[in-house]
């Protein structure tokens, strides 16, 4: 237990309007102490090294891909591990923190974002998949970068991103529904990918499963099949093109992965109810 005597001074609390985000990659000495918090939301996500969150009883050890959520009015006694922590054979430089962070005033709509499970009273733990911690971190990264942009649009630019980094972090979210890492791989692929072949052979190979496996697990997690996925997938970016653009229907057909225009018509109508022509007029 690191919770330091009632007598320690609070360090600086910096005022948040919206956002206060940034990366640091600190030392043996780095702490800090807010007796009453904040009355903004705090998110820590650890790149390497490991840092340690004071709570009752036990310090909370945020280790390399671990995301941290301190909510409003917790104490926030917080810094880098000490060398002498025994970090289980994590292979990290003792004695260093390096985390991306984020003060932030969340929009109404992001609370369920935030509903995490708690590992101290205030304190909120997820422990990402390394692919997804690293989106993560990428989005936070981005967060960061900006806010510190010279455009008008820099702050909600940096929210936005944000909410990207939330989002990634509700698929970890045991109290939600987590997607399979290897499925999100299979997703990006369809993204990718919408102009070309995407048979369930190829989507099990970008998942590296069989295709039985495949078929089963995308089912079971989607709810729908793999082939009625990539359909969806290339008619939605159907939808965007003809709202968006003025190219021929066989261009957008053919964009999306649908070689036959009278094809991509039919299934088009079907999804939305409309003719493709009739679509873009409305």
């Amino acid at each position: 237990m690191n919770l330091r005597d009632p007598a320690t001074p609070d360090s600086f609390t910096p005022t948040v309007r919206r956002l206060l985000a940034g990366e640091f990659d600190e030392g043996p000495g780095y702490a800090t102490y807010r007796r009453r918090g904040t009355t903004d939301w705090l998110l820590f996500h650890t790149v390497d090294g490991e840092g340690r969150i004071g709570a009752p009883g036990e310090d909370v050890i945020a280790r390399p891909g671990t995301t941290i959520l301190i909510q409003p009015g917790t104490l926030q006694d917080y810094g880098t591990a000490s060398a002498g922590h025994d970090s289980r054979d994590t292979g990290q430089q003792a004695g260093r923190w390096h985390f991306l962070f984020a003060h932030f005033h969340p929009r109404p709509d992001w609370l369920p974002l935030l509903d995490w499970p708690p590992v101290a009273p205030g304190i909120l733990r997820l422990f990402p998949s390394p692919t997804v911690a690293d989106r993560i971190a990428y989005a936070l990264s981005d967060a960061v970068r900006h806010q510190d942009s010279v455009l008008p649009q820099g702050e909600p630019l940096a929210f936005n991103a944000l909410e990207a980094a939330l989002l990634w972090c509700d698929t970890q979210n045991p109290k939600a529904a987590r997607l399979d890492d290897r499925l999100l791989r299979a997703i990006e692929f369809v993204d990718r990918n919408l102009r070309n072949d995407l048979t369930i052979a190829a989507l099990a190979r970008a998942s590296n499963l069989s295709v039985s496996r495949f078929a089963h697990l995308f089912r079971t997690q989607l709810g729908v099949t793999p082939q009625q996925f990539v359909e969806r997938r290339r008619l939605d970016a159907a939808c965007r093109l003809l709202e968006l653009t003025t190219r021929p229907v066989a261009s957008v057909a053919a964009e999306t992965g649908f070689t036959n225009p009278l094809y991509f018509s039919t299934r088009f109508r079907r999804h939305t109810g409309l003719s493709p022509t009739e679509y873009r007029r409305r």
